[in-house]
């Protein structure tokens, strides 16, 4: 069965997915210690920061930088800035993206978080469990609609 025939629709974008989700993100200075950031990743139990300079997407910060470049690296988190360790430049989408778009570009990349830009500024963040809940929520919904279609209860 393909997705649109299971009623998922991988053209829709990520305006939509964004306007359910919030378009909150957070971000940190590329200034800031690595320390700092692991601490709001943990607070906010998130995997990822957005790092902004100046109001500016300057990289993005992930557990998994922190785990090869910090740990495995001997470095200290206290001493080292997160402009050392962070990806740059950063993948990025617009609104108008479309969810399998994103699907395509996290599975080719090997990357779990897209910030979402519109016009140089940022709009939100998109993960790939995001993804995933978009799917399963798609998935839902058209197995209400058949089962309503089935017992009858559709409306005419």
């Amino acid at each position: 069965m393909t997705p649109s025939a299971a009623g998922i629709d991988l053209n829709e974008s990520v305006k939509h997915l964004l306007a359910e989700k919030g378009g909150g993100v957070y971000s940190i200075s590329p200034e800031a210690t690595v320390f700092d950031a692991i601490a709001l990743l943990s607070e906010k139990r998130i995997g990822s920061l957005l790092v902004l300079s100046e109001d500016r997407l300057a990289g993005i910060l992930t557990e998994r930088d922190y785990a090869r470049k910090v740990i495995l690296m001997g470095r200290h988190s206290r001493e080292t800035k997160v402009r050392e360790i962070m990806t740059a430049p950063v993948v990025c989408i617009t609104p108008e993206h479309s969810v399998g778009q994103c699907m395509h570009l996290m599975t080719s990349r090997r990357i779990r978080h897209l910030p979402v830009t519109d016009g140089g500024r940022v709009v939100g963040l998109v993960s790939i469990g995001d993804l995933v809940n978009w799917i399963i929520g798609s998935q839902k919904e058209t197995i209400r609609h058949l089962t309503n279609y089935i017992t009858g209860s559709y409306p005419a």
